[in-house]
Protein backbone atom coordinates (compact mmCIF):
# COMPACT_ATOMS: atom_id res chain seq x y z
CA UNK A 1 0.00 0.00 0.00
CA UNK A 2 1.57 3.39 -0.88
CA UNK A 3 0.78 6.47 0.85
CA UNK A 4 1.64 9.25 -2.28
CA UNK A 5 0.19 10.01 -4.94
CA UNK A 6 0.36 8.48 -8.38
CA UNK A 7 -0.85 11.43 -10.32
CA UNK A 8 1.02 10.15 -13.34
CA UNK A 9 -2.05 7.55 -13.84
CA UNK A 10 -3.80 9.92 -15.04
CA UNK A 11 -0.81 11.26 -17.65
CA UNK A 12 0.19 8.01 -18.90
CA UNK A 13 -1.43 7.50 -22.42
CA UNK A 14 -2.33 10.86 -24.88
CA UNK A 15 -5.90 9.40 -25.05
CA UNK A 16 -6.39 9.59 -20.95
CA UNK A 17 -4.83 12.61 -20.77
CA UNK A 18 -7.10 13.88 -23.39
CA UNK A 19 -10.00 12.26 -21.10
CA UNK A 20 -8.98 14.24 -18.49
CA UNK A 21 -8.17 17.60 -19.74
CA UNK A 22 -9.48 21.05 -17.96
CA UNK A 23 -8.71 23.34 -20.75
CA UNK A 24 -9.02 23.32 -24.25
CA UNK A 25 -9.26 26.37 -26.60
CA UNK A 26 -11.79 25.81 -29.64
CA UNK A 27 -12.61 27.96 -32.68
CA UNK A 28 -15.44 29.19 -31.01
CA UNK A 29 -13.00 31.03 -28.58
CA UNK A 30 -10.66 33.21 -30.86
CA UNK A 31 -11.07 36.43 -32.62
CA UNK A 32 -9.21 37.44 -35.82
CA UNK A 33 -8.29 40.98 -35.45
CA UNK A 34 -7.52 42.50 -39.48
CA UNK A 35 -5.92 45.86 -40.78
CA UNK A 36 -8.38 47.52 -43.48
CA UNK A 37 -6.73 50.33 -45.65
CA UNK A 38 -8.49 52.79 -47.55
CA UNK A 39 -6.66 52.54 -50.90
CA UNK A 40 -7.53 52.53 -54.78
CA UNK A 41 -5.23 50.18 -55.36
CA UNK A 42 -7.25 46.69 -54.43
CA UNK A 43 -4.29 44.73 -54.31
CA UNK A 44 -2.96 46.32 -51.48
CA UNK A 45 -1.00 43.98 -48.71
CA UNK A 46 1.33 45.31 -47.62
CA UNK A 47 3.49 43.64 -44.59
CA UNK A 48 3.93 44.46 -41.82
CA UNK A 49 7.30 44.48 -40.69
CA UNK A 50 7.24 43.92 -36.94
CA UNK A 51 4.78 41.36 -36.68
CA UNK A 52 5.53 38.74 -39.85
CA UNK A 53 2.61 37.19 -41.20
CA UNK A 54 0.28 39.90 -40.96
CA UNK A 55 -0.28 42.46 -43.09
CA UNK A 56 -2.59 46.00 -44.15
CA UNK A 57 -4.93 45.01 -46.74
CA UNK A 58 -7.24 46.93 -48.67
CA UNK A 59 -10.83 45.91 -48.75
CA UNK A 60 -10.92 43.21 -51.61
CA UNK A 61 -7.90 41.86 -50.09
CA UNK A 62 -9.33 41.71 -46.87
CA UNK A 63 -12.15 40.04 -47.85
CA UNK A 64 -10.14 37.48 -49.97
CA UNK A 65 -8.02 36.94 -46.06
CA UNK A 66 -11.04 36.43 -44.35
CA UNK A 67 -13.11 34.24 -46.84
CA UNK A 68 -9.98 31.89 -46.56
CA UNK A 69 -10.36 32.12 -42.82
CA UNK A 70 -13.85 31.44 -42.55
CA UNK A 71 -13.47 28.22 -44.74
CA UNK A 72 -11.25 27.27 -41.68
CA UNK A 73 -13.39 27.79 -39.01
CA UNK A 74 -13.23 31.28 -38.35
CA UNK A 75 -16.38 32.56 -36.12
CA UNK A 76 -15.24 36.40 -35.35
CA UNK A 77 -13.11 39.23 -35.73
CA UNK A 78 -12.37 42.75 -35.43
CA UNK A 79 -11.57 45.63 -37.41
CA UNK A 80 -9.16 48.57 -37.31
CA UNK A 81 -9.10 51.12 -40.21
CA UNK A 82 -6.50 52.59 -41.39
CA UNK A 83 -7.99 55.91 -43.24
CA UNK A 84 -6.56 58.11 -46.47
CA UNK A 85 -6.81 61.16 -44.38
CA UNK A 86 -6.24 62.33 -40.87
CA UNK A 87 -7.19 65.26 -38.95
CA UNK A 88 -7.33 66.92 -35.83
CA UNK A 89 -10.85 65.08 -34.71
CA UNK A 90 -10.02 62.21 -36.27
CA UNK A 91 -13.53 62.61 -38.50
CA UNK A 92 -12.79 59.67 -40.81
CA UNK A 93 -13.15 57.12 -37.76
CA UNK A 94 -17.00 58.33 -38.07
CA UNK A 95 -17.88 59.11 -41.37
CA UNK A 96 -20.42 56.84 -42.86
CA UNK A 97 -18.49 56.12 -45.79
CA UNK A 98 -15.16 55.04 -43.30
CA UNK A 99 -13.03 52.69 -44.58
CA UNK A 100 -14.21 50.17 -41.57
CA UNK A 101 -18.15 50.90 -42.21
CA UNK A 102 -17.13 49.95 -45.82
CA UNK A 103 -15.62 46.72 -44.58
CA UNK A 104 -18.28 45.85 -42.02
CA UNK A 105 -20.95 46.32 -44.82
CA UNK A 106 -18.95 44.28 -47.69
CA UNK A 107 -18.04 41.30 -44.93
CA UNK A 108 -21.68 41.02 -43.44
CA UNK A 109 -23.27 40.96 -47.17
CA UNK A 110 -20.71 37.70 -47.61
CA UNK A 111 -20.46 36.60 -44.23
CA UNK A 112 -23.61 36.87 -42.72
CA UNK A 113 -22.79 34.74 -39.74
CA UNK A 114 -19.71 35.71 -38.94
CA UNK A 115 -19.71 38.04 -36.12
CA UNK A 116 -18.02 41.54 -37.24
CA UNK A 117 -16.34 43.64 -34.25
CA UNK A 118 -15.53 46.72 -34.79
CA UNK A 119 -12.81 48.82 -32.41
CA UNK A 120 -13.93 52.23 -31.38
CA UNK A 121 -11.26 54.37 -31.15
CA UNK A 122 -9.81 57.79 -32.60
CA UNK A 123 -5.83 57.19 -32.94
CA UNK A 124 -5.78 55.84 -36.48
CA UNK A 125 -7.62 58.63 -37.23
CA UNK A 126 -5.93 61.75 -35.38
CA UNK A 127 -3.52 63.54 -37.19
CA UNK A 128 -1.73 63.43 -33.33
CA UNK A 129 -2.18 59.68 -32.88
CA UNK A 130 -3.86 60.09 -29.82
CA UNK A 131 -7.06 58.60 -28.90
CA UNK A 132 -8.99 61.60 -28.33
CA UNK A 133 -8.90 65.70 -29.15
CA UNK A 134 -5.94 67.39 -27.72
CA UNK A 135 -6.50 70.78 -26.24
CA UNK A 136 -3.43 72.57 -24.52
CA UNK A 137 -1.43 69.25 -25.69
CA UNK A 138 -3.56 67.19 -23.43
CA UNK A 139 -6.24 64.49 -24.62
CA UNK A 140 -9.84 66.46 -23.43
CA UNK A 141 -12.05 63.40 -21.93
CA UNK A 142 -15.63 64.61 -21.70
CA UNK A 143 -15.30 66.47 -25.41
CA UNK A 144 -14.02 63.09 -26.90
CA UNK A 145 -17.07 60.86 -25.54
CA UNK A 146 -19.72 62.10 -28.11
CA UNK A 147 -17.19 61.48 -31.16
CA UNK A 148 -16.73 57.97 -30.00
CA UNK A 149 -20.45 57.30 -29.40
CA UNK A 150 -20.51 59.18 -33.39
CA UNK A 151 -18.03 56.25 -33.87
CA UNK A 152 -19.87 53.42 -32.59
CA UNK A 153 -23.16 54.47 -33.85
CA UNK A 154 -21.84 54.54 -37.56
CA UNK A 155 -20.39 50.75 -37.22
CA UNK A 156 -23.83 49.71 -36.09
CA UNK A 157 -25.47 51.42 -39.12
CA UNK A 158 -22.79 49.88 -40.99
CA UNK A 159 -24.18 46.33 -39.67
CA UNK A 160 -21.45 45.75 -37.19
CA UNK A 161 -22.43 42.85 -34.62
CA UNK A 162 -20.24 44.40 -31.60
CA UNK A 163 -18.19 47.53 -30.77
CA UNK A 164 -15.45 47.57 -28.67
CA UNK A 165 -14.49 50.85 -26.95
CA UNK A 166 -10.33 50.49 -26.41
CA UNK A 167 -9.68 54.38 -26.11
CA UNK A 168 -9.54 54.40 -22.21
CA UNK A 169 -11.65 57.60 -21.61
CA UNK A 170 -13.47 57.84 -19.01
CA UNK A 171 -17.48 57.59 -19.60
CA UNK A 172 -17.09 55.99 -22.74
CA UNK A 173 -19.32 53.11 -22.53
CA UNK A 174 -22.39 54.64 -20.80
CA UNK A 175 -21.85 57.60 -23.58
CA UNK A 176 -21.79 55.04 -26.28
CA UNK A 177 -24.60 53.06 -24.67
CA UNK A 178 -26.71 55.87 -24.51
CA UNK A 179 -26.07 56.89 -28.21
CA UNK A 180 -27.14 53.15 -29.48
CA UNK A 181 -29.97 52.62 -27.38
CA UNK A 182 -31.65 55.92 -28.66
CA UNK A 183 -30.86 55.08 -32.17
CA UNK A 184 -32.42 51.80 -32.67
CA UNK A 185 -29.77 49.31 -31.59
CA UNK A 186 -30.49 48.73 -28.04
CA UNK A 187 -29.57 44.99 -28.40
CA UNK A 188 -25.79 45.42 -29.71
CA UNK A 189 -23.76 44.80 -27.07
CA UNK A 190 -20.32 46.65 -26.41
CA UNK A 191 -17.10 44.38 -25.83
CA UNK A 192 -15.18 47.30 -23.73
CA UNK A 193 -11.46 47.33 -23.75
CA UNK A 194 -12.29 47.91 -19.60
CA UNK A 195 -8.44 47.04 -18.39
CA UNK A 196 -6.34 48.45 -21.03
CA UNK A 197 -2.60 49.09 -19.66
CA UNK A 198 0.00 51.57 -20.85
CA UNK A 199 2.45 48.67 -22.22
CA UNK A 200 5.14 48.17 -23.73
CA UNK A 201 3.81 45.30 -25.96
CA UNK A 202 1.80 47.48 -28.38
CA UNK A 203 4.80 48.39 -30.41
CA UNK A 204 4.28 46.60 -33.28
CA UNK A 205 0.69 47.46 -33.53
CA UNK A 206 1.16 50.86 -33.76
CA UNK A 207 3.12 50.14 -37.16
CA UNK A 208 0.13 48.01 -38.13
CA UNK A 209 -2.44 50.57 -37.41
CA UNK A 210 -0.38 53.72 -38.30
CA UNK A 211 -1.29 55.19 -34.76
CA UNK A 212 1.62 55.89 -32.74
CA UNK A 213 1.37 58.92 -31.01
CA UNK A 214 2.81 62.10 -32.51
CA UNK A 215 3.55 63.48 -29.18
CA UNK A 216 4.16 62.07 -25.76
CA UNK A 217 2.55 58.70 -24.85
CA UNK A 218 -0.91 57.61 -23.08
CA UNK A 219 0.14 57.33 -19.64
CA UNK A 220 -2.74 59.68 -19.04
CA UNK A 221 -5.68 57.19 -19.50
CA UNK A 222 -4.30 53.89 -20.39
CA UNK A 223 -3.25 51.92 -16.94
CA UNK A 224 -0.14 51.72 -15.11
CA UNK A 225 1.17 48.36 -15.67
CA UNK A 226 1.67 48.34 -11.87
CA UNK A 227 -1.92 48.46 -10.74
CA UNK A 228 -4.45 45.72 -10.07
CA UNK A 229 -6.92 47.12 -7.78
CA UNK A 230 -7.38 50.17 -9.99
CA UNK A 231 -8.25 47.48 -12.66
CA UNK A 232 -11.33 46.17 -10.60
CA UNK A 233 -12.28 50.03 -10.25
CA UNK A 234 -12.30 49.97 -13.90
CA UNK A 235 -14.00 47.15 -14.70
CA UNK A 236 -16.76 47.37 -12.52
CA UNK A 237 -17.09 51.43 -13.68
CA UNK A 238 -17.69 49.76 -17.38
CA UNK A 239 -19.84 47.09 -16.22
CA UNK A 240 -22.16 49.56 -13.81
CA UNK A 241 -22.00 51.13 -17.14
CA UNK A 242 -23.53 48.65 -19.75
CA UNK A 243 -20.70 46.89 -20.93
CA UNK A 244 -21.62 43.41 -21.96
CA UNK A 245 -17.94 42.24 -22.19
CA UNK A 246 -15.32 42.93 -20.12
CA UNK A 247 -11.34 42.95 -22.11
CA UNK A 248 -7.98 42.69 -20.36
CA UNK A 249 -5.45 44.07 -22.39
CA UNK A 250 -2.52 43.01 -23.14
CA UNK A 251 -2.97 39.14 -22.26
CA UNK A 252 -0.06 37.15 -21.07
CA UNK A 253 1.81 39.74 -18.52
CA UNK A 254 -1.87 40.09 -16.78
CA UNK A 255 -3.33 36.99 -16.46
CA UNK A 256 -3.79 37.51 -12.88
CA UNK A 257 -5.33 40.76 -13.75
CA UNK A 258 -7.56 38.81 -16.20
CA UNK A 259 -8.35 35.83 -13.42
CA UNK A 260 -9.27 38.65 -10.84
CA UNK A 261 -12.08 40.15 -13.05
CA UNK A 262 -13.32 36.17 -13.97
CA UNK A 263 -13.80 35.62 -10.20
CA UNK A 264 -15.42 39.27 -9.87
CA UNK A 265 -17.46 39.85 -12.74
CA UNK A 266 -20.34 37.57 -13.89
CA UNK A 267 -20.33 38.96 -17.51
CA UNK A 268 -18.09 37.19 -20.59
CA UNK A 269 -13.80 38.16 -20.29
CA UNK A 270 -11.86 38.83 -23.28
CA UNK A 271 -8.19 38.96 -23.21
CA UNK A 272 -5.87 40.36 -26.05
CA UNK A 273 -3.04 38.98 -27.10
CA UNK A 274 -1.50 41.60 -28.69
CA UNK A 275 1.11 42.68 -31.28
CA UNK A 276 4.37 42.67 -29.06
CA UNK A 277 2.92 38.88 -27.61
CA UNK A 278 3.02 38.06 -30.58
CA UNK A 279 5.95 39.49 -32.67
CA UNK A 280 8.12 37.52 -29.88
CA UNK A 281 6.88 34.33 -30.38
CA UNK A 282 7.17 34.81 -34.25
CA UNK A 283 10.79 35.98 -33.68
CA UNK A 284 11.98 33.43 -31.31
CA UNK A 285 10.23 30.67 -33.72
CA UNK A 286 12.19 32.20 -37.08
CA UNK A 287 15.52 31.85 -34.62
CA UNK A 288 14.55 28.06 -34.18
CA UNK A 289 14.55 28.41 -30.54
CA UNK A 290 11.16 27.52 -29.79
CA UNK A 291 8.12 25.56 -31.42
CA UNK A 292 6.33 27.84 -32.50
CA UNK A 293 2.54 25.76 -32.83
CA UNK A 294 3.37 24.12 -29.32
CA UNK A 295 4.35 27.93 -27.51
CA UNK A 296 1.29 29.47 -29.88
CA UNK A 297 -1.21 26.85 -28.21
CA UNK A 298 0.19 26.73 -24.67
CA UNK A 299 -0.08 30.39 -24.26
CA UNK A 300 -3.87 30.20 -25.80
CA UNK A 301 -4.48 28.03 -23.15
CA UNK A 302 -3.12 29.96 -20.92
CA UNK A 303 -4.91 33.05 -20.79
CA UNK A 304 -8.34 30.39 -21.69
CA UNK A 305 -7.42 28.91 -18.03
CA UNK A 306 -7.01 32.41 -16.25
CA UNK A 307 -10.34 32.58 -17.28
CA UNK A 308 -11.06 34.38 -20.66
CA UNK A 309 -14.19 33.07 -22.70
CA UNK A 310 -12.90 35.12 -25.49
CA UNK A 311 -9.11 35.42 -26.85
CA UNK A 312 -8.10 37.97 -29.40
CA UNK A 313 -5.57 36.65 -31.19
CA UNK A 314 -3.06 37.43 -34.32
CA UNK A 315 -2.47 33.79 -34.13
CA UNK A 316 -5.98 33.05 -34.77
CA UNK A 317 -5.80 31.75 -38.56
CA UNK A 318 -2.67 30.14 -38.31
CA UNK A 319 -4.16 27.98 -35.06
CA UNK A 320 -7.72 27.06 -37.54
CA UNK A 321 -5.57 26.52 -40.32
CA UNK A 322 -2.43 24.32 -39.07
CA UNK A 323 -4.23 22.27 -36.14
CA UNK A 324 -7.27 21.28 -38.92
CA UNK A 325 -10.03 22.70 -36.50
Amino acid sequence: MHDFHRGRRLRRTAAIRDLVRETEVTPKDLIMPYFVVDTDDADFKHPIASMPGQFQLSLPQLERKVASAVATGLRALILFGIPKTKDESGSQGYADNGIVQRAVRAIKERFPALVVITDVCLCEYTSHGHCGLIDDGYVQNDPTLELLAETALSHARAGADMVAPSDMMDGRVAAIRQVLDESGFPELPIMSYAVKYASAFYGPFREAADSAPKFGDRKSYQMDPANEREAMREALADASEGADILMVKPALPYLDIVSMVRRTFDTPVAAYQVSGEYSMIKAAAELGWIDEKKVVMETLTSIKRAGADLILSYFTEDVLKELNW
